[in-house]
């Protein structure tokens, strides 16, 4: 029998050379005919090599491209993101070669939820501020920087999928409203969930809190412009958990410094890392994490089941769940 040959990139290795979701779900890819190793290489891009080398790829944030997939030598079935946005994938090269892509949403919808949910929280009550005023001895000024209360404010939503269900669904004992905007859904279930249906403009209206928890594509990239920015309330905020590119980060810091919109939380950028000199890091009303705030226990643990529990059941002939591709698997040779 020929073994299965699973790569895990380098990039879920932590400082101390231990895997960011720890040695237990390993234990997980311990079958007959299966090997796996941590790949040698941090590049940023799957080579050639890589992509000859191996019968599964468990991915973290390293890239798939059409060049990852040019060369003779086309041994892998399957790509398996820790994570549920696949944009570092090029899927048309996937289907293109026969190669399946596995996501994992069971493991980011609670983790991905509370961290918005976090993060609202967080300017709501101006946490960074008044942290910074007591480091600073200065509690004389505490009054001047008084929080937005949530009961019967409007909490809005670019996307009702996976992610943003579940914020909903944790916000609900806070008594706010729940308004978005999802052309995918259907308002009945929608309404079952107590969401209120709106358009793109009316949700940016209404909106005290505005998170993003939709996918970037060719559909929502800039999505969130200078012209919806001017739609909001000069006291709302915004919160992206999603992908940088899906706002537009020049606009919003042109929002955010002339007061336009109260503030936001941040934990994605257009680039990441994202530069030092990035203004809208000297900015006092934002809240910024380096695209890691949802990164718990619970979340890489989960992530990395997903994704092994994808990669056996490739190796045992079996189609795994949470498929990107299904269509892929009509380009593989028999």
């Amino acid at each position: 029998m020929n073994t299965f040959r699973v790569g895990i990139t380098a990039d879920v290795l932590q400082s101390d050379g231990t895997p960011i979701f720890g040695k237990a779900p390993l234990s997980l890819l311990e079958q007959p005919g299966v090997a796996w190793e941590i790949m040698d290489s941090d590049s940023s891009e799957l080579t050639p090599a890589h992509v000859a080398r191996y019968d599964a790829i468990c991915a973290m944030l390293t890239r798939l491209t059409p060049a990852s997939l040019s060369g003779p030598d086309i041994r892998l079935k399957l790509v398996a993101r820790f994570g549920v946005g696949y944009d570092t994938i090029d899927v048309p090269a996937c289907n293109a070669a026969g190669v399946w892509l596995t996501i994992a949403p069971d493991g980011v919808r609670r983790p991905v939820a509370t961290s918005a949910l976090t993060l609202m929280l967080m300017l709501a009550q101006k946490v960074l501020i008044k942290d910074r005023l007591t480091r600073s001895g200065r509690w004389s000024e505490k009054l001047d920087h008084m929080g937005t209360g949530l009961t019967g404010r409007t909490l809005g939503s670019i996307g009702i999928g996976n992610i943003g269900a579940e914020l909903f669904r944790l916000a609900r004992p806070l008594d706010m409203v729940a308004i978005a905007h999802d052309p995918a859904i259907d308002p009945a279930q929608a309404a079952a969930m107590g969401i209120r249906l709106v358009d793109m403009d009316t949700l940016f209206r209404e909106s005290d809190f505005l998170t993003v928890n939709c996918p970037l594509n060719e559909h929502t990239h800039g999505l969130v412009d200078a012209r919806k920015l001017a739609l909001m309330k000069p006291g709302a905020y915004l919160i992206n958990t999603a992908r940088g590119p899906i706002v537009d980060e020049k606009a919003l810091y042109a929002a955010l410094a002339s007061g336009r919109i109260a503030g936001a939380g941040l934990d994605v950028f257009e680039q990441e890392p994202t530069p030092k000199d990035n203004p809208i890091l000297q900015l006092d009303n934002v809240v910024v994490t380096p695209h890691a705030i949802c990164f718990t226990d619970e979340c890489m643990r989960s992530l990395a089941e997903s994704a092994f529990r994808a990669v056996i059941d490739v190796a045992q002939g079996r189609t795994p769940p949470y498929l990107v591709n299904p269509q892929a698997r009509s380009a593989r040779p028999a």
